[in-house]
C-alpha cells in the first residue's frame, strides 16, 4: 500500500473521457483542497484524450473558474446546434487547437517535458506511445492535438506529430499505467479504478479493453454515449461535482484526510467509535501507518444539498460556466417556439450552412494539403502492395498445389486397373479368345 510520504513516488493517470472530462476536474480541485501534496509531490501526469488536457491543465497551473467555463463552453456550444454533433458547425479539434493556442504558456513545453505523459496510437498499426518529453510549445499543443482525434468523429485525415500520424491515445491505452501500484487512477466510468464512481449495480462482468477496466452495466453504457453526445450543461456540471465527491471518498478511505466530511454529508454526524479510540471506524489492518476506512459512504451528487459547502469555488465556477446568454433573441432561440421555427427552416438553412463552414474548413486546410494528400498517396500505395502481395501470396499457393496434384503418380486399385498395365492387356486378350471359341 502506497503511503504517499515520498515526494515523487507516485503519480496520477487519468484516463479519456470526450465530454465527461469535466469529472477530472472535480477529482482534480478535490486532490487540491484536502491534499495538495498529492499534486504538488507528484512524479508525473499522464493523460489520454480529454484525460490529457486536464493533466496539462494542472501543470500549466489553470484555475478551476477556466477549466469549467473551457469545457463548459463546448458542451454549449453543441447545444445551440441544431443537429449537435451532426451539424457542419460541430469542429471540436479546430475548437480545442483554438483554445490551446490562445491559453497555454510559451514555456509550457519546458513545464511538462518529464512531467506529463500523453497517450497517442499511431495510425494505422495502432501502437501505442507515451510522449513524455517535448522539445517547442507547438509539440505539446500537435500531441494533444493527435491524443484528442477520434476517427471520423473529428475528421478523416488523423494529424500528424513529428512526422508520423496518431489518433485518439484512448484507443490502444485508455488509462496509462492502471496497473502499476504508485499510480493513482482515475476514471468517470464505473470500473476498479481508484478513483471513480462506485456502482449500485449487481453485476459482476467487467470488460477489459483499451488497458482499462469497465463494468458492463447500463450506467456505463450511458456514461460513454454521454461523453460523445453531451447533454445539458447543468448534467456535465454535476458529473464535475460527482468527480469531487469520488476523490474525497479516496481520500478518506486511505485516511489522508482529518475529518470524516462524507459521513456528515449523510447522517450530519461523524461515526461513532465503537471501542473509544479515534480509527475505531478504520479497518483494523494498517500497512506502513496507513489506516483504511472501507466503510465510508458513497455520497451522490443529489444527496448533497449545498454543494458550496464543500467547495465555493467549484460552485461558483460551475454555476458561472452555465449561465447562458441572456440576451432577448438567444432566449428566443432556446424556447420551444425557436426551436421548433429553427427545425422546421432546417431544408432551408441547412444547405447554406453545409457550404459556408466547410469552405471555411477548406481554407484552413489548405496550409496542409500538400502534407495530407502526400501522405494519402502514400497510404494508398501501401494499401495497394499489401493487396497486391496477399493476392500473389494466394495465387503461388493455389498454382503450387494445383502442380503438386498434376505430378502425383497414378493409384491402381487392384480390383479396377487400367488397360494399360500389361496384366491386364494378358487378361483381355485370354479373354477374347475364350469368346470366340474353335
Amino acid at each position: 500500500m502506497l503511503c504517499y510520504e515520498d515526494e515523487g513516488s507516485w503519480s496520477l493517470s487519468f484516463s479519456g473521457a470526450g465530454f465527461l472530462g469535466l469529472y477530472h476536474v472535480g477529482v482534480t480541485r478535490c486532490l487540491s483542497e484536502r491534499a495538495p501534496h498529492l499534486l504538488q509531490g507528484a512524479r508525473r501526469f499522464y493523460g489520454s484524450s480529454s484525460g490529457a488536457l486536464n493533466a496539462v491543465s494542472i501543470i500549466a497551473g489553470k484555475s478551476v473558474d477556466f477549466c469549467c467555463s473551457h469545457l463548459l463552453g463546448m458542451v454549449k456550444h453543441v447545444e445551440q446546434l441544431s443537429l449537435g454533433i451532426f451539424h457542419p458547425a460541430f469542429a471540436p479539434i479546430e475548437h480545442i487547437r483554438q483554445q490551446l493556442q490562445d491559453s497555454l504558456p510559451s514555456n509550457i513545453h519546458i513545464l511538462a517535458s518529464q512531467r506529463l505523459g500523453i497517450s497517442l496510437t499511431h495510425w494505422p498499426d495502432g501502437h501505442n506511445i507515451i510522449v513524455t518529453s517535448f522539445t517547442t510549445r507547438e509539440e505539446v499543443i500537435q500531441a494533444l492535438v493527435c491524443s484528442l482525434y477520434f476517427p471520423f468523429y473529428c475528421g478523416t485525415i488523423p494529424p500528424e506529430f513529428r512526422g508520423e500520424r496518431y489518433i485518439d491515445g484512448a484507443l490502444s491505452n485508455n488509462l496509462p499505467f492502471a496497473d502499476c501500484p504508485s499510480i493513482i487512477t482515475v476514471s468517470p466510468f464505473h470500473g476498479t479504478v481508484d478513483i471513480c464512481p462506485q456502482s449500485t449495480s449487481a453485476s459482476m462482468h467487467e470488460l477489459n479493453a483499451f488497458n482499462a477496466s469497465f463494468q458492463i452495466s447500463t450506467k456505463n453504457f450511458f456514461l460513454g454515449f454521454t461523453s460523445l453526445i453531451p447533454p445539458s450543461p447543468e448534467v456535465v456540471a454535476d458529473h464535475c461535482r460527482q468527480g469531487y465527491l469520488d476523490a474525497l471518498r479516496f481520500l478518506e478511505r486511505r485516511g489522508l484526510t482529518k475529518e470524516p466530511v462524507l459521513w456528515m454529508l449523510v447522517s450530519k454526524e461523524p461515526p461513532a467509535p465503537a471501542d473509544g479510540s479515534q480509527n475505531a471506524g478504520h479497518d483494523r489492518g494498517q500497512e506502513g501507518g496507513l489506516s483504511l476506512d472501507w466503510a465510508v459512504p458513497n455520497v451522490l451528487v443529489k444527496d448533497v444539498c449545498d454543494f458550496e459547502q464543500l467547495s465555493p469555488e467549484l460552485e461558483a465556477a460551475l454555476k458561472k460556466a452555465c449561465v447562458r446568454d441572456p440576451s432577448t433573441w438567444a432566449r428566443f432561440c432556446r424556447s420551444g417556439l425557436g426551436r421548433a421555427l429553427t427545425y422546421l427552416l432546417l431544408p432551408c438553412t441547412l444547405p447554406f450552412e453545409y457550404i459556408y463552414f466547410r469552405s471555411r474548413r477548406l481554407a484552413a486546410w489548405l496550409p496542409d494539403v500538400p502534407a495530407d494528400l502526400w501522405w494519402m498517396q502514400g497510404m494508398l500505395q501501401s494499401v495497394a502492395l499489401e493487396v497486391y502481395s496477399r493476392s500473389k501470396d494466394q495465387l503461388l499457393r493455389l498454382v503450387r498445389q494445383r502442380r503438386d496434384w498434376d505430378t502425383r503418380p497414378p493409384v491402381a486399385s487392384p480390383g479396377n486397373r487400367s488397360p494399360s498395365c500389361p496384366q491386364s492387356r494378358t487378361h483381355t486378350v485370354l479373354g477374347s479368345a475364350l469368346r470366340l471359341g474353335p
